[in-house]
């Protein structure tokens, strides 16, 4: 699957059509080819100001957000790379807390493209590259780097001493590549996903983490151990806990009082609690209480449980946004929206379990309307069991609704998501 980017800036377009032409090789792994690219482009991952690289199955983009708006809040200025980009592929890379502009982006893209011609990378090596060699380029205070899979073999993982690592929730996810035969990994499917996960363990950075089960927890203690990584898991060297009026936040340092986080869902004061944990297991930059407050109220992270504003797609219907698209995923939404009725448009790649979003959602579903993921293969409505009706896409699906009061979530796939805020005119800045 490649991650097809499209731009209406004909210099950048066609620097995207070198990308969309990318190919991996079935069955490579490691970071070889990521680590030639940047030596030929002098090695930009050891010249960027300190680094927070966040890994996970879900949440990982929430606690880049987190991260990024405490370090704004206090003043800094933040280098940021997170996938995948949800309308403009410029999202993936924000410089000093500025989205790239169409004209150095083509230049960028270019220089990358042009410097590893050679070396067959992927779409994400060469986007990883771009992010760092102009990271290196442009001063700022700090960098925050989400792992795009997995974590041992992502293209982010040449990073050589972090100022912090982090690991937010895991589940089951991207099977065909985290659970692939390989000797001497772990067996059980949610060890051998926190093995990938914890390979972003680097000597002497914090490895801050959240709570899982003991066959994770294991994996992740060895992987500290393994690579000399302090380890701050929560329940043991700090602690969260949430109420209606906030949050409750403790560790070595001592306690914090913090406001619930503007994000909508009940994952969000733990995605929140990681992202401060991180910044209090670190000795390379200072946040205070405050800007961790303020950035708890700022923060915008748009398609995770995202009310979309009314607009040419939604009207004036409630319409919820979500790119959530395995069983953890479906669990937040189901734990979201139990006791309401709604009715669910759903779009979701072939590779993906069409139970993960339906089942959590069982009790709450009035009528799904299933609709193509653009530019990706999908499941056909039949997935979705004997009440799911095919739509063309989400504008006929919407239009289609009876006008009843009930909301409407619109969720299975990133890629949807993108398209649904480009219809509704609500582009990520």
């Amino acid at each position: 699957m490649r991650d097809f980017a499209r731009s209406d800036n004909s210099a950048v377009q066609a620097q995207l059509d070198r990308l969309a032409a990318l190919s991996v090789p079935e069955g490579r792994l490691g970071l070889e080819t990521i680590r030639t690219l940047l030596e030929r482009l002098g090695n930009p991952h050891r010249k960027l100001p300190p680094v927070f690289h966040v890994a996970g199955t879900n949440g990982k983009g929430s606690t880049c957000a987190f991260l990024r708006a405490m370090l704004e809040a206090e003043g800094y200025k933040v280098h940021v790379t997170t996938s995948p980009h949800l309308v403009r592929y410029n999202e993936r890379i924000r410089v000093a807390g500025e989205l790239i502009s169409d004209e150095r982006l083509a230049e960028l893209l270019a220089e990358v493209l042009d410097a590893g011609a050679d070396l067959n990378p992927s779409f994400f090596e060469v986007t990883i590259a771009a992010a760092f060699t102009e990271f290196a380029r442009v001063p700022a205070d700090t960098c925050v780097v989400e792992v795009g899979l997995g974590g041992r073999f992502d293209a982010t993982n040449v990073l050589e001493q972090p100022a912090a690592c982090g690991i937010a929730a895991l589940g089951i996810d991207h099977e065909r590549f985290l659970l692939a035969p390989e000797d001497g990994v772990p067996d059980i499917p949610l060890a051998r996903i926190a093995f990938e996960k914890a390979g972003i363990a680097k000597p002497g950075s914090s490895l801050v983490t959240l709570s899982y089960p003991d066959e994770a927890t294991l994996e992740v203690e060895a992987a500290a151990m393994r690579n000399g990584a302090p380890l701050a898991m929560r329940g043991r060297e700090w602690s969260i806990s949430a109420s209606e009026t906030g949050l409750h936040y403790a560790d070595r340092h001592g306690e914090l009082a913090l406001p619930l986080p503007v994000l909508p869902g009940p994952h969000q004061p733990e995605n929140a609690a990681l992202a401060v944990a991180m910044l209090r297991h670190q000795d390379y930059i200072s946040v205070s209480r405050d800007a961790m407050a303020e950035g708890l109220r700022a923060v915008r992270w748009p398609a995770r449980l995202q009310r979309l504003a009314p607009g040419p797609l939604t009207g004036d219907r409630e319409v919820w946004l979500d790119g959530g698209h395995n069983p953890s995923a479906g669990a937040i939404l189901g734990e979201h929206f139990a006791g309401q009725r709604l009715h669910l448009i759903v779009g979701m790649l072939d590779a993906k379990d069409p139970r993960a979003i339906v089942e959590p959602l069982a009790d709450s579903i009035a009528s799904i309307a299933v609709v193509p993921v653009p530019g990706h293969n999908w499941h056909a409505a039949a997935a979705f069991g004997p009440a799911a009706k095919p739509a063309a896409d989400v504008t006929s699906a919407l239009a289609a609704l009876p006008d009843d009061g009930l909301p409407a979530l619109v969720s299975g796939s990133l890629y949807l998501a993108g398209e649904a805020l480009r219809l509704n005119n609500e582009i990520p800045q």
